[in-house]
């Protein structure tokens, strides 16, 4: 509670501060957060969003950004965000799962064939669909970063589902995760990002899960060393605005921030990939064990869940979407 009350107080104080900027200057700075570091590429992808901004805008609508979990954790940012306290953040898509419906479709296991399936149904219908929803939450799109597969690692190889019977496997606190992991046979542990190290150091949990750049960045190969390259979920990440600060820019200001929010795409995931191959080279020169997995096997441990998600009507559209992408 008193680590709510921290981040909200230093929210409360960031916004005070922007509103005695623009009463002196003219300019409206917005605040934005980040749990990852400063050279992640969602991270990168914001400070272009920020330099173009700032010059499109003739220097009246600026962007300050704070990495590396500096405004506390992805469930305390977004909550900022919806309190209009803080203006920008990027988080996990399977966070938002609970509260905007549409989103469970990016989190589904096997719904995405490959990262090209995924990155043309994201810049299309299919992905405008899922900025749009974010609304209900009052939260305005900006942008979805696509985040590579998701894939286990552990203490030991997981080649199948047999393989995690039992085991602590860490999950995002989604109601989702928890089910695909229980369906999977795994005992799953609702964590923060940020507490994974310590966890996996101290044998709180045997594993998680996550895309190769944040298994990386994170250093969680420290001390789960074996990558079992499942590729179990595409699940990306999304940039949202607050929907109360969005309703106060002008209409000029709003077609800068919504351009430059969709351009700053292709800028993450040149990051991405280049960084995705620096990171897997990496990993193997740390003599991480990558543990090629039975696909078919996974995939149909998770068609009871998929039956259960998709009987949703909402669901059962968007994934036809994804379907057609496909053919």
């Amino acid at each position: 509670m008193r680590r709510r009350q921290l981040v909200v107080g230093a929210g409360s104080a960031l916004a005070l501060a922007s509103s005695v900027a623009i009463a002196k200057t003219e300019t409206r700075t917005l605040t934005a957060a980040d749990v990852h570091p400063a050279t992640y590429p969602t991270v990168t992808a914001v400070a272009w969003i920020a330099e173009k901004l700032q010059q499109s805008s003739n220097g009246t609508l600026r962007i300050k950004q704070y990495h590396s979990g500096q405004l506390g954790r992805e469930s305390d940012t977004v909550d900022l965000v919806r309190l209009s306290a803080l203006d920008i953040t990027r988080v996990f898509a399977g966070g938002l799962n609970n509260a905007v419906p549409e989103t469970k479709i990016l989190s589904l296991p096997f719904v995405f064939r490959s990262v090209p399936h995924q990155r043309a149904c994201l810049d299309g219908e299919f992905g405008q669909r899922i900025l749009e929803s974010l609304q209900t939450y009052q939260l305005k799109g900006l942008a979805i970063y696509d985040a590579g597969a998701r894939n286990f690692y552990a203490h030991k190889a997981i080649r199948g589902p047999s393989d995690l019977k039992g085991l602590k496997i860490r999950v995002p606190v989604s109601d989702m995760f928890i089910e695909l992991l229980t369906e999977l046979g795994a005992n799953p542990t609702p964590l923060a990002y940020g507490a994974v190290y310590s966890a996996l150091e101290t044998k709180l949990i045997d594993g998680a899960e996550n895309n190769l750049r944040s298994y990386h960045s994170s250093r969680h190969f420290e001390t789960a060393k074996v990558l079992s390259m499942s590729a179990h979920t595409y699940t990306p990440d999304l940039l949202v605005l607050s929907l109360k600060t969005w309703n106060q820019l002008g209409s000029e200001q709003q077609r800068l921030l919504e351009d430059l929010g969709r351009q700053s795409v292709a800028v993450m995931r040149t990051s991405w990939d280049q960084g995705d191959t620096q990171a897997r080279n990496a990993l193997e020169a740390a003599k991480v064990q990558f543990q090629e997995t039975d696909a078919d096997a996974f995939s149909a441990a998770c068609q009871p869940l998929l039956q259960r998600y998709l009987s949703q009507s909402t669901l059962r559209d968007l994934n036809q979407m994804l379907v057609r992408a496909a053919q």
